[in-house]
């Protein structure tokens, strides 16, 4: 990758993101909306004296889900849109490598996730009292990680779409069973031991086993690291795979 390249791609990438007025609002305003709903859902929920109320459970693994799921989309349906419309065949008969592309989304959509994640986190801890153990810091990391996760996940995926139709449809193959199999909703220890293989090869359990990790402990623990560093891995792997798979036009 050739720096120079690299960076002149993450400011045009950001300069056509801040244009956009509806995935902006996507970005920033439908996450906190959405946390609204989550807080008044789980808000008179009893729960265990000394234990973390339902909704600070349930929010914290949100604040890391709303960057995979929207970055997933918005990212999808953008490369596509570089393929359908010839761009993306311009752009490759630049120097403009395919990696310095693919790097330069997941750098520009990561730091789009990382605003998102400051501001939904900054709504559920201050508007909401979201309460958690460790720093919200940790929280916007690993939700920034997420996102970048969703940025090369989504590449990949829209190597294999001819249409905004059919990048749509790799969601509820993507990201609908990491969502049923994160543990979010049954532990993952207590799921048949098929279900846990497979919650064990998807990289937003891991995601969800760190934020819990900074929910429940002060200090950063070896596990979260761990996880930390097994989605910002499979991010890296996705992005390289989208490299090899990235075609110039959709048809």
């Amino acid at each position: 990758m050739n720096p120079r390249i690299l960076a002149a791609t993450i400011g045009r990438i950001l300069r056509q993101l801040r244009h956009d007025r509806r995935t902006v609002a996507l970005l920033v305003v439908v996450p906190a909306v959405l946390l609204t709903l989550v807080y008044f859902m789980y808000v008179d929920q009893p729960h265990p004296p000394g234990q973390p109320t339902v909704f600070d459970r349930v929010a914290l693994i949100m604040l890391g889900f709303f960057p995979f799921i929207i970055m997933f989309l918005v990212t999808s349906i953008a490369m596509l849109r570089e393929r359908t419309t010839g761009t993306l065949e311009r752009l490759l008969t630049t120097p403009l490598g395919k990696l310095d592309l693919l790097f330069g989304y997941g750098i520009a959509f990561g730091l789009a996730g990382v605003v998102q994640a400051t501001i939904a986190s900054a709504v559920a801890y201050w508007v909401f009292g979201l309460s958690t153990a460790g720093s919200s810091g940790l929280v916007i990391m690993i939700a920034a990680i997420n996102a970048v996760l969703a940025v090369a996940l989504g590449l990949l995926c829209s190597a294999f779409a001819r249409t905004e139709f059919q990048a749509v449809q790799f969601m509820p193959v993507v990201v609908a069973p990491q969502l049923l199999l994160c543990g979010l909703f049954v532990p993952r220890g207590q799921m048949a031991g098929w279900l846990q293989a497979i919650s064990d090869a998807l990289p937003l359990s891991y995601a969800v086993e760190a934020l819990q990790e900074v929910g429940a402990h002060a200090e950063p623990t070896t596990t979260m690291w761990r996880d930390v560093a097994i989605v910002a891995g499979a991010a890296l792997v996705a992005l390289v795979l989208g490299a090899a798979t990235l075609r110039r036009r959709s048809g």
